[in-house]
């Protein structure tokens, strides 16, 4: 049994600790009759509940998008982000996650703190079979966004280590001979899809960061390319810079 000597500081420690409590622990501690005990437990049954219901969302986004293909096919999801900044390339990654790998609370990038992107992305990078994809702005410009992000999708998909089963893309179709299935907001319904956000957000995150070492002008660390107030300003001051895409209306408006 718990005693009382131990203080609840020690207990709130132990019960949020990285490494989970026993159950006999657990059940040893909810006889301890201290308020404060009792309010430790009540939002330590919150967090399992909340961490079930995780895993659980995450089971089940894997088995729906199963359900495109035979149960043994490699299954690759697809995404891209960057196509709305005025500025770097469009991102596009792939992703064959293990069947053993689960990943609670994965859903849309969007949704996501950039912590919680960095601890998806490196578990996924560590485990997954990747691939990235990028069309640059000069692409961009030639064949339009949406073809280019097409294109970032295809490379993305040659560079995977492993030849894919299945794609399921988050609403877009690719010229390739792979059997493939496009999923409206994909990103929310398919854990592959959710993986393949993460990496290609994180990539282009991470890209654009460098991108400010060459011009801090425009404070692409901190905008990612889209425009910002101070980028537009930046974009008046200085003109716009190799990396800016020139079809972009407000590209065209402030050229140097």
């Amino acid at each position: 049994m718990v005693r009382k000597s131990v203080s609840i500081a020690q207990i709130k420690s132990h019960l949020f600790a990285e490494n989970r409590p026993s159950d006999d622990w657990i059940n040893e501690l909810r006889a301890d009759e201290r308020k404060g005990v009792q309010h430790l437990l009540v939002r330590y049954d919150r967090m399992c509940e909340r961490e079930f219901r995780q895993i659980q969302q995450f089971r089940d986004m894997r088995a729906y998008e199963k359900t495109f293909s035979v149960p043994s096919a490699q299954i690759a999801g697809i995404d891209e982000v960057g196509r709305g900044p005025l500025a770097g390339p469009v991102t596009a990654a792939a992703v064959i996650l293990p069947v053993s790998l689960e990943l609670p609370g994965l859903t849309d990038s969007k949704k996501l703190t950039a912590d919680q992107r960095e601890q998806f992305y490196e578990a996924i990078a560590a485990a997954a079979d990747v691939g990235i994809g990028t069309a640059t702005p000069e692409e961009i410009d030639e064949i339009n966004i949406y073809q280019a992000s097409r294109r970032a999708m295809m490379r993305a998909v040659e560079t995977l280590a492993n030849r894919p089963d299945h794609l399921v893309i988050d609403a877009m179709e690719l010229p390739l001979d792979i059997p493939q299935t496009p999923l409206i907001k994909g990103d929310s319904k398919s854990a592959s899809i959710a993986a393949a956000s993460v990496v290609a957000k994180v990539t282009r995150d991470t890209y654009m960061k460098t991108l400010h070492e060459h011009y801090p002008a425009y404070r692409f660390n901190e905008n990612a390319g889209y425009g910002t107030k101070a980028h537009l300003e930046a974009l008046d001051r200085e003109g716009p810079t190799p990396e800016h895409r020139r079809s972009f209306q407000p590209v065209i408006t402030r050229e140097a």
